[in-house]
């Protein structure tokens, strides 16, 4: 069963009413699920449209939700903080009446869905970093590094003298932040070159919907200056975070993409190494949005994972 809801809910400052939108996928009674978006600035469209109900069929309660002032959330008073969203996620556990939930993590969500995991642990079941950010310098450092690497083969002259200039600025800056990434998506390090044939449907499909088009395709730099601004994410690396929660005993998963051109194998050793071998999925035939890149096999990984 899908049903559509939108909350409101109260500002911890008690002043008026927010509206935070959030759908949901499945019996309530079965184990929850909370998906956790990317961005800042993203929605939970994409993984609406495409796995959240195959997910649910999996025998979960699967809820998602646009972070307050990104996507369908809209708020011009937003405080594009960490622990307003914490307490935003705080009103949809007692809107939906969980006492537990596992966390998907997805990209920038990774982020917050392990500051929260650290902060309230017993509200937790397990934490599962889906393309999730983890080091955002170990991650912009891999961006460059390849571009280097794809523009010293094709000789592009002015694609090393861009590189070079965006290593002069200033690495914890936002304009940092956005050269990397600005670089990362032109040459492609979003998607998988070699798409499966179950994934170019997945994708066709979403190419003619035209409501996921419309919330796909709006630009607004408001929530990632704003959160830059107030908690100047691009210096965090999460890695002893992680080790922490670990220590607590919450289980810690990831599923990752081989062609996500934000993360190094290193990377991804790197934090296997912390949350243990059989706890990471690294995907071939998969990049950013790996579940729709291999939607089979991240809905096997997740079934496995929180069967514990």
């Amino acid at each position: 069963m899908r049903s559509f809801i939108l909350l409101l809910l109260l500002c911890t400052c008690g002043a008026k009413a927010q509206t935070i939108v959030s759908h949901t996928f499945g019996n309530a009674g079965n184990p929850a699920i909370i998906f956790m978006h990317g961005g800042p600035g993203s929605n939970a469209i994409n993984f609406e449209a495409t796995t959240a109900a195959k997910l649910a069929d999996q025998g979960f309660y699967v809820i998602t939700y646009d972070r307050r002032g990104e996507g369908r959330s809209v708020d011009p008073d937003a405080g594009y903080t960490f622990q307003q969203s914490y307490d935003d996620l705080n009103s949809l556990y007692k809107q939906y009446n969980l006492k537990k939930a596992a966390l998907i993590g997805f990209s920038f969500g990774g982020i917050v869905a392990t500051g929260y995991t650290a902060k309230y642990p017993e509200q937790v079941s397990a934490l599962v970093l889906v393309s999730a950010l983890v080091n955002l310098q170990e991650t912009y450092q891999t961006i460059i590094r390849s571009c280097k690497k794809i523009y010293s083969e094709k000789k592009d002259a002015a694609g090393l003298k861009d590189l070079e200039n965006l290593e002069k600025l200033d690495r914890s800056s936002i304009e940092f932040r956005r050269g990397c990434f600005k670089q990362a998506a032109k040459n492609g390090f979003f998607a998988t070159p070699h798409r499966t044939e179950a994934a170019q449907a997945i994708y066709k499909k979403l190419d003619a919907d035209t409501l996921y088009q419309h919330y796909a395709n709006l630009s607004n730099d408001t929530p990632s200056n704003e959160f830059w601004k107030h908690e100047k994410y691009s210096t965090i690396n999460n890695t002893p975070v992680i080790e922490k929660i670990v220590a607590k005993g919450i289980p810690v998963f990831a599923i990752y993409g081989k062609d996500d051109g934000l993360y190094s194998p290193a990377q991804i050793a790197s934090l296997k190494a912390v949350i243990g071998n059989n706890h990471l999925l690294y995907l071939p035939d998969a990049a950013h949005y790996l579940y729709n890149d291999q939607q089979t096999h991240f809905l096997g990984g997740m079934r496995v994972f929180l069967s514990y």
